[in-house]
């Protein structure tokens, strides 16, 4: 697979909007762009509440080590620098064994007030399945090149499929419509950080060596789903029989062999890195980290939307990025700290 093709939004930055045809579902048109410059006031977090106390991050430790990073293989994407193979060492660190919840989030939020960047834009991206049809109906725009997506007004990490919709039975779930940035503040507050993608790719490994999955080569071993992906017709129809159409919860299906649930599919996960397609090239081979600034910020693990036949980046190997700005449906982000 050689051709450039992600589930992924286009950049907030970097996006390029039309407007959405009336065939597509809209009543109404408008050549008036989504906002691509933050609101400076007057943009409304969570209610303000009673600081509530974080539920605690269940931590798991993973050794130092070395380790087989990245992927030769055929089924990969060369032009995202999934390779060549090389052999990189890790130090000790410990990983959450799940994404941050909304339930994690909410207590930061409360907190100490923080009003996320799909807030301050005013919209974020949702995949087209999943707004109500009243919503429809007022989106104006969707990205030129990933048009399943739609540029939703009040699309936020509290309403994920716009103004509508609620997080309240998905405390459990993982947080999305968070961007790079939203992660980094929650970082900050929680004294965590966000993982390399060298420490990533080692925790979602599970101690196992050149598998294509963190379970190992076979996607549905005994016909056993293994993850929460797209299936169906992408993007069109999605049959759900893996028992989600959207997020499932973070603690969702068979953890891998370290106990991390869901480091492939269900939701992309940012990491500290920025992203270059010459990563595996131009880094260190012990704890590397690509700190030159490219504009785009690595994500790992693909998402509820990658499918076999379109974006199979729920391989452990596979990379993809966006900018530190932007926010979807379908990515939100685990935290690292130190080992013991």
């Amino acid at each position: 697979m050689n051709e450039i093709n992600s589930c992924c939004a286009a950049g907030r930055q970097q996006v390029e909007l039309k407007p959405l045809s009336k065939a597509a579902g809209t009543a109404s048109l408008s050549s008036e762009p989504a906002k691509t410059e933050p609101k400076t006031s007057g943009a409304a977090g969570s209610p303000k509440a009673e600081p509530e106390k974080m539920a605690a991050i269940d931590w798991v430790s993973i050794p130092g080590g070395e380790f087989w990073m990245g992927t030769n293989d055929a089924e990969g994407f060369p032009s995202d620098g999934e390779g060549p193979v090389r052999r990189v060492k890790v130090d000790a660190f410990q990983i959450s064994a799940c994404t941050v919840t909304n339930a994690q989030f909410q207590a930061f939020v409360q907190a100490t007030g923080y009003i996320t960047e799909a807030e301050k834009f005013g919209w974020s991206y949702v995949f087209h399945l999943l707004v109500s049809e009243q919503v429809a109906s007022k989106v104006k725009d969707v990205p030129v090149q990933t048009p399943w997506w739609y540029v939703v007004e009040g699309a936020d990490w509290s309403h994920p499929e716009g103004p509508d919709s609620t997080i309240e039975d998905r405390m459990d779930h993982p947080v999305i419509h968070v961007s790079w940035n939203d992660a980094m503040a929650f970082c900050e507050w929680a004294g965590t950080r966000l993982p390399t993608e060298a420490e990533w790719e080692y925790a979602a490994r599970g101690g196992l060596e050149g598998m294509t999955y963190p379970w190992g080569n076979l996607l549905k071993p005994g016909g056993k789903h293994m993850c929460n992906i797209f299936q169906g017709k992408f993007p069109e129809k999605n049959n759900a029989s893996d028992g989600y159409v959207g997020t499932a919860p973070a603690r969702s299906f068979e953890p891998n062999g370290y106990g991390l649930y869901n480091v492939s599919g269900n939701v992309w996960e940012w990491c500290a890195d920025w992203f270059s397609p010459r990563y595996h090239l131009e880094t260190a081979a012990e704890n590397p980290l690509f700190a030159k600034e490219t504009g785009r910020r690595s994500m790992r693990g693909g998402s509820y939307l990658c499918h076999r036949s379109y974006c199979n980046r729920y391989r452990v190997a596979a990379r993809s990025s966006n900018t530190p700005d932007s926010s979807t449906g379908n990515c939100g982000f685990r935290v690292v700290k130190a080992d013991k």
